[in-house]
């Protein structure tokens, strides 16, 4: 809502003695140029320098956007600049607290705002995934006309989360995660910004290096445990927050995992070797210790795919659809939502039962070609359909399976030199018997012998 007396006097008093409020809220940027990150969304002409005035003037007035992102990804910070940056009439909705009547209200007063003394409204509308259809309906007439310039943010993926005729009057804008460097970047600058810490107390490396991994790309997270960890060292007396203490105020220890070494490497291979081993328990203590220490989360779900396919096949064919549905859902929410669908992939692989067949099959193939065993394709089974094929002999006497009873004829499939080498060796386990009977099954009815 528009701000009330009480609201300006509390902002006031803020600016003027911001100790009293969150260190992430005192760090909030001032500028666009002053925001971590989402470097993407803010080069010049962009969506959001208009919205600040930025190359604004002329018939092409800034567009309505809507910001879909991760938590403590600066959607709330963007609106935030741009209501300080713009000229504009701001007003702030959430769609927690907020509804029909409270959207209308802001409406009517943009429509009078711009109609009475010609000043455009900027409308803030956090977490509009909350809204149903018909609350988002209501804002169809303001973002069509333009009585209201709509700024909507969401966590949720917005083509399942927002109707269709307010995407379409809106530019989608997409925040990604911060990286390692915007958390580094954002740490530093709160430690000795006079609206941060002042320099009151220094962070070591591996403190720093913990921190960037609980933030998890979220700012507001990092701020949050730096605070409350330079609060610890400062009662303390202490000059700068130590690794201890951060682990004793946020009560998470620090991974040992560096994700550029040898530990990488070690604990992904060891999650892949409890999955080949069924050792289900195994498998989730190594999962936990990669997401714990901000290993990325695609990194690990291209991991299980790998296993879907190297370690069980066919023994479980569900297996392969489920590790890449896993990586799409991944993609998709990111963590922390994304440690539950790693869970449920790990779980499943480790317990299904396991094949290497399809594995070796394509090795062994791989193996005779790469030695020189191709030969030329049998004649019965070449391209017959050009001018010239027929006088080569191409296709003759080539058996269409399916004017067979069977399904399956008596004919040569391979180059000579291996026309009768055996490549997939299929298990009994799981689903894979019936590959195993089926296998022998179509040999024996081809007429095959074993090499």
């Amino acid at each position: 809502m528009e701000p009330d007396l009480f609201t300006a006097a509390a902002e006031e008093r803020q600016e003027k003695d911001p100790t009293g409020s969150p260190l992430a809220v005192r760090m909030r940027p001032r500028t666009l140029d002053e925001v971590v990150g989402q470097q993407h969304l803010l080069k010049p002409g962009s969506p959001l320098r208009r919205l600040v005035g930025e190359g604004a003037s002329g018939p092409a007035g800034p567009s309505s956007v809507i910001l879909w992102g991760p938590p403590g990804t600066g959607k709330t910070t963007l609106a935030y600049v741009v209501s300080k940056a713009t000229n504009k009439r701001f007003v702030e909705l959430s769609a927690i607290t907020a509804g029909v009547k409270e959207v209308r209200a802001v409406i009517d007063g943009a429509r009078r705002a711009v109609g009475g003394y010609g000043q455009e409204t900027v409308l803030f509308l956090d977490e509009i995934h909350r809204f149903s259809k018909a609350q988002q309906d209501s804002l169809l007439p303001a973002v069509e006309n333009r009585w209201v310039t709509l700024i909507a943010a969401t966590t949720e993926n917005p083509y399942f989360s927002v109707i269709s005729p307010l995407l379409s009057r809106s530019l989608l804008l997409t925040l990604e995660p911060l990286t390692d460097d915007d958390i580094r970047d954002l740490l530093r600058r709160a430690l000795t910004d006079e609206r941060g810490l002042k320099s009151a107390v220094t962070l070591p490396d591996d403190a720093a290096d913990h921190l960037q991994r609980i933030a998890g790309g979220d700012a507001r997270r990092a701020l949050t445990a730096l605070e409350a960890a330079a609060g610890a060292a400062l009662d303390k007396g202490e000059p700068e927050v130590t690794l201890a203490t951060l682990e004793e105020t946020v009560d998470r220890a620090a991974v040992k995992y560096d994700r550029d070494g040898d530990q990488h490497y070690d604990v992904a291979s060891a999650l892949i070797k409890s999955i080949r081993g069924s050792d289900v328990d195994a498998a989730l203590h190594y999962l936990a210790r990669m997401i714990e220490a901000g290993e990325d989360p695609r990194f690990i779900a291209r991991r299980l795919m790998i296993s879907a396919s190297e370690d069980i096949g066919l023994a479980d064919p569900q297996a392969l659809p489920l590790a890449v549905a896993a990586a799409q859902a991944v993609a998709m929410i990111g963590f922390p939502e994304a440690a539950l669908t790693l869970s449920h992939a790990t779980i499943a692989l480790a317990l299904a039962p396991k094949s290497n067949a399809a594995t070796t099959a394509i090795g062994a193939a791989l193996g005779d070609v790469r030695k020189g065993l191709a030969g030329p394709v049998p004649s019965h089974l070449r391209d017959g359909h050009y001018k010239g094929a027929t006088e080569l002999g191409h296709g003759k006497g080539y058996t269409y399976p399916h004017d067979l009873p069977e399904g399956i004829a008596e004919q040569q499939y391979a180059p000579d030199a291996l026309k009768d080498r055996a490549y997939y060796e299929p298990t009994r386990h799981g689903a894979e018997a019936r590959y195993a009977d089926a296998v022998e099954w179509t040999r024996k009815h081809l007429g095959r012998k074993r090499s």
